[in-house]
């Protein structure tokens, strides 16, 4: 589909590492005219004084102040903290725009779930029902049928993409499900915290938020959607001593066997149109991943058990990379657009590296 104008955007809190990669993404986007960024404490600052790295690869701009949104823009992306995009997503969309919430606020579909997971009453419920989940590989094109998206959560994304095929083929086999995932320290965002310091990290792994990821209950809802019914899951959450990649280890136990052929054919199959799902032979390495937009996934079959492993970059898979994944499906672009190097740049390459 060929859009007649170029898309004006807006990005509310792109001063962030979500932020960066989204600014870094768009900047080379074809389909992207303008650019506005909205903060708070940077406001007034320019972007390639907070990102110097990305001085060559765009233009310069001034961080507009978030406190005058002006709505001139096609597109928003929010990447606030919880609860914060409350106060301009509800505005945004009666203003007639589109938007896509990196945060977490509009991914679970109860307001009563936003008050026992994120301790906040939700004051847009009704965008709860209407807006999209926007987990870009699963989705129909004729599912974008919503002005607000709900990006997924980085666990979320790296768990369910090789999970929802099982539960959609295998529901009435499965006993409980049990996932152990691990991330780098950016996924907690570019704020001071001791616990996350070099000096606390380096050589170390830890537990955190057990029973208590917010994560948790966005990838049960995702699963009891999908018909995993009643039965048991469980959710826990590591640090690594790396900055960036998430690492997804799920096992599934069953009533009956299943076969590697039987497994590995109803992902394949899930997956066949999806050019952002790799179907790996060996279980996935994060530094396979880090820089793209791809999520690898793996399924080994033991006795009446299935352990599947997966793993993205947490802060392009599993936060800017699917966002505009998600505009470019939102807009009937090809999902590909500005997230892989044209066929020309890929040939080039592979040329000149003799690869």
């Amino acid at each position: 589909m060929n859009i007649q104008n170029k898309i004006n955007i807006g990005i509310i809190g792109g001063s962030g590492y979500t932020g960066k990669e989204l600014l870094k993404i768009l900047s080379s986007h074809p389909f992207v005219d303008r650019i506005d960024i909205y903060a708070q404490s940077s406001a007034g600052d320019s972007i390639l004084n907070i990102f110097p790295e990305l001085t060559g690869s765009m233009d310069d701009i001034q961080i507009k102040s978030i406190n005058n949104l002006d709505y001139s823009a096609d597109l928003y992306f929010t990447a606030l903290p919880h609860g914060e995009t409350l106060n301009y997503i509800p505005h945004l969309i009666a203003e007639g725009k589109k938007v896509i919430d990196i945060g977490g606020d509009y991914r679970l579909s109860s307001s009563a779930l936003y008050k026992k997971w994120y301790g906040f009453e939700h004051t847009s419920y009704e965008l709860l029902k209407t807006k999209v989940y926007g987990l870009a590989d699963v989705l129909k094109d004729s599912d974008y049928n919503s002005d607000l998206i709900a990006n997924p959560g980085c666990y979320p994304t790296a768990t369910l993409i090789p999970l929802i095929p099982i539960v959609e083929s295998f529901s009435e086999e499965i006993i409980s499900i049990s996932t152990v995932a691990y991330s780098g320290v950016s996924g907690a965002g570019k704020s001071i915290k001791p616990g996350l310091m070099l000096s606390e990290m380096y050589g170390n792994v830890k537990a955190y938020n057990l029973n208590k990821h917010r994560h948790e209950p966005e990838i049960n809802q995702v699963l009891q959607n999908t018909g995993l019914g009643n039965k048991p899951y469980s959710f826990s959450t590591h640090l690594l001593p790396i900055t960036t990649g998430i690492y997804s280890t799920t096992t599934i136990h069953l009533e009956n066997a299943l076969s590697q052929n039987e497994v590995d054919e109803v992902i394949k199959q899930k997956y066949s149109l999806a050019p952002f799902v790799r179907i790996r032979k060996t279980p996935p390495e994060i530094k396979w991943m880090l820089g793209t937009n791809f999520c690898d996934i793996h399924a080994s079959i033991g006795p009446k058990r299935i352990i599947l492993a997966s793993a993205i970059d947490n802060l392009i898979k599993g936060a800017a990379g699917q966002a505009v994944q998600n505009m470019n499906r939102l807009y009937g672009l090809d999902q590909t657009t500005g997230l892989l190097p044209s066929k020309q740049t890929l040939q080039l390459f592979l040329e000149e590296t003799g690869k």
